[in-house]
């Protein structure tokens, strides 16, 4: 049967459905989650501040996402970064020697295909240190 799902290659090879989110105000040492309604075909993160903004794809308390270095790092107004990922939720947080809010907005393509239940990225890389 050929069905909308993770492993069907035609729910990744049509357009994505747009969502468009941001904030203006994250502040130093701070963390947002963002949580998507349906998974990722593709998702960009633009820095709209001279702030440095982290991005990454579990909560800074889950492991050694900030230590491990498991982050993309944005430092400069219009820094960007595309992520070609199948994803359900992203995070963005603010170093703490940061000298004021944090500003950014994320464009993500949708697919078709809905949240599982149990979809959660962990282990090496994503929350762990290799060895750990």
């Amino acid at each position: 049967t050929y069905r909308v799902g993770v492993n069907n290659v035609g729910s990744y090879q049509v357009a994505g459905i747009p969502w468009i989110t941001g904030s203006a105000a994250l502040a130093a040492g701070q963390e947002a989650q963002f949580q998507f309604p349906k998974i990722t075909k593709n998702i960009t993160v633009i820095n709209q501040s001279a702030n440095d903004i982290r991005l990454h794809f579990n909560s800074t308390s889950s492991g050694d996402v900030v230590t491990g270095l498991h982050y993309v790092l944005l430092n400069s107004n219009e820094d960007s970064y595309s992520f070609n990922v199948k994803a359900t939720e992203l995070y963005i947080s603010a170093p703490s020697a940061n000298a004021g809010n944090a500003s950014f907005t994320i464009v993500a393509e949708l697919t078709q295909i809905g949240v599982p239940p149990t979809w959660a990225l962990t282990g090496s890389g994503l929350t762990t240190i290799d060895g750990s």
